[in-house]
């Protein structure tokens, strides 16, 4: 009888997988289960998606979207690619996951394949981690290392967006992030952005390291000057300090360069990345340049469970692979500019941004987050980093023709959020109004 009981409830918890995988069910149905069943961290979902297929993403009501988010920088090559998808069922067939007593083939071949192509010199090393920020917290422990008690101070920019976990959180500037969780660890100094001179004044023998976005994603696609750059190159260096380069959000193709900061002539001491690297799969790490940083963690002083697994490694040497073979940089660079070039001329469009495909432009009225909605109704998904502008992080293969869908569907878009911002200030306007004659009357 007990048999037969458990034999029922495995169908049944079959069948309700079975419904998950494949999205059945309506939206309202989904996000009623959402709301009964996951922290609210995130608030509440804009749309539950299902399915996905190149730079295209279906919801669970069968509407189409173009995804010119990309998981925030994170699909490289869209939604299940077929070489990548191959790759990691065929990984996962034989090999899914050993501990970190072990190592497997596809780890050591994308170490090997990130020295190679961030032309890292002899002695350097890779550590994997399974997102961008588990790589910062490795670079925090990094300057640790390196500073001890002699050097305390790590610093980061005004602006900077680092991860959300304890050390990352530190380096990250926003006060709503670190506040309901302080204190911070100690140590971090936050100085102005792509100011030299604050630089160089902030720069002495106290500082351990210096961590920096070559383009700020989080807060509006923000790039440090070449200029700014080697300063912090040459400053780092000369006080003894390391320099971290935090390209997570950069790092892998998205500028239209492997990795931005290399691109512009600079060799850090430390280099993170995830998003794009694993093409949707979970997985970051952080590359130390040269024996000097490469020796800074001895074994036991820092690990991971799920880093550098089989599965996370070969899903990056497969996103690579697909990233040279077929030219895709060379298409990331072709769309930026046809987005730049038609951004530009768009009415309401103050300012535009474009770093390959990573792209930021501002709008005359903080109507940023009315567009996010209308682009949604109308079948795009885009991101507001700040209340005037728009962030667009598409799949590197994301082509020339679903570009141009979007910018031939951006003006009405901006006239639907300009209407809805001026029906609000209306609405707003006159409530004032009526609660002060309210008040002067009573």
């Amino acid at each position: 009888m007990s048999e037969q009981h458990n034999d029922t409830n495995k169908v049944a918890l079959g069948s309700a997988n079975a419904a998950a995988v494949t999205g059945t069910g309506t939206s309202a149905q989904w996000l009623a289960r959402y709301s009964d069943s996951l922290m609210g961290v995130f608030g509440s979902p804009q749309r539950v998606l299902v399915r996905g297929a190149g730079s295209l993403v279906w919801d669970a009501d069968g509407k189409e979207y173009l995804d010119l988010l990309g998981g925030i920088a994170v699909n490289a090559l869209g939604h299940a690619h077929p070489f990548v998808t191959s790759v990691i069922a065929s990984q996962l067939s034989t090999l899914g996951h050993v501990s970190n007593f072990f190592t497997s083939p596809t780890q050591i071949a994308l170490a090997e394949k990130l020295l190679e192509l961030s032309q890292a010199p002899m002695g350097s090393k890779v550590f994997f981690a399974n997102s961008g920020t588990e790589a910062n917290e490795a670079a925090f422990k990094l300057a640790r290392s390196h500073g001890g008690k002699e050097r305390p101070t790590i610093l980061a920019l005004e602006g900077a967006f680092h991860g959300r976990t304890m050390g990352a959180l530190a380096m990250t500037a926003k006060a709503a992030y670190r506040e309901p969780f302080e204190p911070m660890p100690a140590g971090v100094r936050h100085i102005a952005f792509n100011d030299i001179d604050a630089l160089r004044e902030a720069m002495d023998s106290s500082v351990a390291a210096l961590i920096i976005e070559p383009i700020q994603g989080e807060a509006g696609v923000r790039p440090l000057s070449p200029e700014y750059l080697q300063a912090a190159r040459e400053l780092t260096r000369e006080h003894g300090a390391l320099l971290i380069l935090d390209e997570v959000q950069t790092g892998v193709g998205r500028t239209g360069s492997w990795f931005a900061s290399i691109a512009a002539g600079v060799t850090p001491d430390a280099m993170t990345l995830a998003k794009g690297l694993g093409g949707g799969f979970p997985i970051g790490a952080i590359i130390t340049f040269g024996e000097g940083p490469s020796e800074l963690l001895s074994a036991g002083q820092h690990g991971t469970t799920f880093g550098g697994n089989p599965v996370a490694t070969a899903a990056a040497l497969a996103t690579l692979h697909v990233l040279e073979s077929a030219d895709v940089l060379a298409n990331v660079r072709t769309v930026s500019e046809i987005f730049a070039q038609g951004l530009a001329k768009i009415d309401g469009v103050t300012d535009v941004r474009a770093f390959g495909l990573l792209i930021g432009f501002d709008l005359a009225e903080p109507i940023a987050a009315g567009v996010v909605s209308a682009a949604l109704e109308a079948g795009f998904i885009v991101n507001a980093p700040r209340p005037n502008t728009i962030r667009l992080a598409p799949p590197l293969n994301l082509t020339a023709a679903q570009a141009q869908s979007f910018l031939a569907a951006l003006p009405a878009l901006i006239a639907t959020a300009t209407a809805a911002h001026s029906a609000a200030a209306t609405s707003a306007a006159a409530t004032s109004a009526a609660a002060t004659k309210t008040e002067k009357s009573s």
